[in-house]
C-alpha cells in the first residue's frame, strides 16, 4: 500500500471537498479495484497496480475533479505537466484521426474468438530505472479467458500470475466476448457515451462531461485500445473518440520500446499522476506502443516503461501458442493463419 498512501499524501488541501455523489463515486472505484485485485492468486504487483490505479485516481478526483496519468520527465517534450492548450489538443485530434485513417487502411474483420477459447498476446516492455539509468527488458505472455469463466495466465514483469475465473455476471474491460464487443457502437461520441454510463446511453454532450467523466473516457478507450483483437472498425472508432476527449493532448519527442521517435498523446490536468500515454509515428500516425511509470513497493525508485505488443493470437488452452504447430509457409505452405493474420 506504499504507493497508495503516498498519493493520499499528495492531496490537495486547498481543494473543495468532494459532494456526496462524488465521494460515492470516488469510494466505489477504489472498492472495485480491491475487489478485482483480489480475484488473482499470487498477485501482489498487480493488486498494487489496481490499487495505485483507483487511489490515483480517487484522489485526483477529490482534489480537483480531475484526474490524469501523464506528466514529462525528460523522455518527452512539452509543456509542464497539467497544462493544455487548443493548440496542443488540435495536435492531438491531428495524430489521433491519423492513427484511425492509417489503421482503417490496412485492417480486415478477424475471425472471432469463440466464448470457450483463449486471446493469447506477447509484449515486450523495457524498464529504465530513473536515477540510475538500468535498463532491463521482459518479455510478458498472456492467455486471458474470452468469457472469463476460466482462469487466465497472466504475466507482469516476467512474473506469472493466475487470475481467477469472474463469478456469475462478472466482466472485465474491456471485455473479451465478441458478442459483447460487438454491442459497442462505432459512432465515436456514442462510444464514449457508452463506456462512461457501462454500457447504457448518456445524452449529455462531451463538452459538458465533467472532468472525471472525460478522464473516464480517455483511461477506458486506452484500455480499449490494448486489446489485440476488435472487431473490424472498432480501433480506429476509439482512436477518434479519443479525438474527442477535451484535454488531450500531444508530447513530442518521446522514444518507443524499440528505439523509435514518435509522438506521445495523453490526457491532461493538474495534479497530473504517472506517465502514461500512447505513442505514434509522427509521419503516418502508426501506433507504436505505451509508456508509463511505477514506483516500487519501498517508494525509493521509480521506473519508466515502454511496451509494445509483438504477437497474439486465438488459442484454445493455457499454455498454448499460436501456429506452434503450424509450419511457417514455403513457396508452396500452408494458408495464412485462420484468424486472417500475417504470418509472424
Amino acid at each position: 500500500m506504499n504507493d497508495e498512501l503516498e498519493l493520499l499524501r499528495k492531496w490537495d488541501a486547498d481543494a473543495a471537498p468532494l459532494t456526496g455523489p462524488a465521494r460515492d463515486r470516488a469510494r466505489h472505484q477504489l472498492l472495485n479495484a480491491m475487489a478485482h485485485a483480489d480475484q488473482r492468486t499470487g498477485a501482489s504487483p498487480s493488486r498494487r497496480r489496481a490499487l495505485r490505479l483507483a487511489a490515483a485516481a480517487v484522489v485526483a478526483t477529490a482534489a480537483t475533479g480531475t484526474a490524469v496519468l501523464i506528466g514529462t520527465d525528460g523522455s518527452g517534450e512539452g509543456g509542464a505537466p497539467g497544462t493544455s492548450t487548443p493548440r496542443m489538443e488540435n495536435a492531438a485530434a491531428t495524430v489521433l484521426k491519423g492513427a484511425a485513417a492509417w489503421e482503417r487502411g490496412r485492417e480486415k474483420e478477424p475471425v472471432a474468438p469463440r466464448d470457450d477459447q483463449f486471446i493469447y498476446s506477447k509484449r515486450v516492455i523495457k524498464e529504465t530505472e530513473q536515477k540510475t539509468g538500468e535498463v532491463k527488458t521482459y518479455t510478458d505472455e498472456m492467455w486471458d479467458s474470452v468469457d472469463v469463466s476460466k482462469p487466465s495466465l497472466t504475466m507482469e514483469l516476467g512474473r506469472e500470475m493466475w487470475e481467477e475465473p469472474a463469478g456469475k455476471g462478472g466482466g472485465v474491460w474491456p471485455p473479451r466476448k465478441w458478442s459483447e464487443l460487438k454491442k459497442l457502437p462505432q459512432d465515436p461520441a456514442k462510444l464514449i457515451s457508452a463506456i462512461i454510463s457501462s454500457g447504457g446511453s448518456d445524452d449529455r454532450s462531451i463538452s459538458d462531461l465533467a472532468e472525471f467523466d472525460r478522464f473516464q473516457a480517455y483511461f477506458l478507450l486506452g484500455e480499449l485500445l490494448k486489446n489485440p483483437v476488435l472487431p473490424q472498425g472498432l480501433r480506429p472508432a476509439a482512436y477518434e473518440a479519443l479525438a474527442l476527449v477535451p484535454g488531450v493532448r500531444t508530447i513530442p519527442g518521446v522514444k518507443d520500446s524499440d528505439g523509435r521517435t514518435g509522438v506521445g498523446v495523453a490526457y491532461t490536468g493538474r495534479g497530473s499522476y504517472g506517465g502514461a500515454y500512447l505513442i505514434f509515428d509522427p509521419v503516418s500516425y502508426e501506433f507504436l506502443g505505451f509508456r508509463n511509470e511505477r514506483t516500487s513497493a519501498s517508494g525509493k525508485k521509480k521506473y519508466v516503461q515502454l511496451s509494445h505488443v509483438v504477437d497474439w493470437g486465438i488459442v484454445d488452452r493455457v499454455k498454448q501458442r499460436p501456429y506452434a504447430a503450424i509450419p511457417r509457409p514455403g513457396p508452396a505452405g500452408p494458408p495464412a493463419p485462420a484468424d486472417g493474420r500475417p504470418w509472424p
